[in-house]
């Protein structure tokens, strides 16, 4: 138990700090700790929780304001894919989810790490915006993963650092307490995981606060570079974990 506590303490710690530096990515952080140790639906809703804690005090403490034509598209979108993932969490088997979940992070972090040398996306305009959000509203109900395709939409778009922090933070926050109201509402959220939210809300507290506060004078761009190489390797090493049994259960 002392160990598990440890683990869950360590990805809060490191996902806290990231969220607060950048605005996202709790969950792909704190997902490249946990997935290993926690069974899915505690990781996700942990996940969950803590990405809605950061995004709490991201909103006190980095406030950007928001664009309400920008960023409507990509909620009303995010409310139509929340249940969709919440009705797939319970049914997640473990090694599907670290492929999955290793998948995700080997396209999407080279991907975000390469996107200031792809053409910026013109096209498509609110309907691609919602659909986006419609996408990272079915991560989000898988596990807290709401940032990473707005993200990735929002930088391909060419948006700039504090307009993409605008719309990513106001959806992420937005489509988390959806998120977390629907687990409670379904029962996901059980009496047992409560000292485990304990835990990640202490662990991420400082961190967050300390991202924060670094946001707005560190080099977004060489940090990034870091994060999103480290989460390659943390997809690579579960799609490591997982192929083998997957293939070994197929045939």
């Amino acid at each position: 138990m002392d160990s598990l506590v440890m683990v869950v303490a360590l990805g809060a710690v490191v996902a806290g700090f990231v969220q607060g530096l950048s605005g996202f990515a709790y969950g792909l952080v704190a997902m490249s700790f946990w997935a290993w140790t926690l069974e899915p639906r505690l990781a996700a809703t942990l996940a969950v929780f803590g990405s809605l804690t950061g995004q709490i005090i991201a909103a006190v403490t980095v406030r950007r304001g928001f664009d309400v034509k920008a960023l409507l598209p990509f909620v009303m979108g995010g409310l139509v894919g929340i249940p969709l993932g919440v009705a797939l969490l319970p049914r997640m088997d473990m090694d599907w989810f670290r492929l999955v979940l290793g998948s995700l992070l080997v396209v999407w972090c080279p991907a975000m790490l390469f996107a200031k040398h792809l053409p910026k996306i013109t096209a498509g305009g609110r309907i691609a915006d919602g659909v986006v959000g419609m996408a990272g509203g079915v991560m989000g109900g898988l596990g807290g993963f709401t940032g990473a395709l707005p993200t990735l939409w929002c930088t391909l778009r060419g948006l700039e650092k504090d307009a993409q922090r605008a719309i990513v933070q106001n959806f992420n926050l937005s489509m988390l307490l959806v998120t977390m109201g629907t687990y409670l509402a379904s029962g996901i959220v059980t009496r047992s995981m409560l000292p485990m939210f304990g835990v990640v809300a202490v662990a991420m507290l400082v961190p967050t606060l300390m991202g924060a506060r670094l946001y707005i004078g560190i080099s977004e761009a060489a940090f990034r570079k870091i994060v999103l190489g480290l989460l390659t390797a943390s997809g690579l090493a579960m799609l490591v974990a997982s192929v083998p049994k997957l293939l070994a259960r197929i045939l």
